[in-house]
């Protein structure tokens, strides 16, 4: 059965870090594109980091760069989101998800394979 699962989430100040782990059972993470998006109230679901599953090259959203990081850890089959300089507009639901034929990175409609999703809320 395929599955992803996050956790990692929390309530945390501003300027706070969390680090989100992702971990996938019944395939292999190191044959996907992985990505991690998000999902604040009355809006969209968000491309924020994803890695690629060719050359390993990443892209993360202009509202991140700088402060948060996705890394892979394939012995682990876990995929991470460091998160630093937390921002109360960081608040949202994030997920994690694997693709495996993604042409453009961090389009949701691009992965196949979807985790629950943990609540980061960023607030004093």
């Amino acid at each position: 059965q395929v599955q992803l699962v996050e956790s990692g989430g929390d309530l945390v100040q501003p300027g706070g870090s969390l680090r989100l782990s992702c971990v996938a059972s019944g395939f292999t993470l190191d044959y996907y594109a992985i990505g991690w998006f998000r999902q604040a109230p009355g809006k969209e679901r968000e491309g924020v980091s994803c890695i690629s599953r060719l050359d390993g090259s990443t892209y993360s959203a202009n509202s991140v760069k700088g402060r948060f990081t996705i890394s892979r850890d394939n012995a682990k089959n876990t995929v991470y989101l460091q998160m630093n300089s937390l921002k109360p507009e960081d608040t949202a639901v994030y997920y994690c998800a694997a693709g495996f034929r993604v042409q453009a990175m961090c389009v949701p409609q691009e992965y196949d394979y979807w985790g629950q999703g943990t609540q980061v809320t960023v607030s004093s």
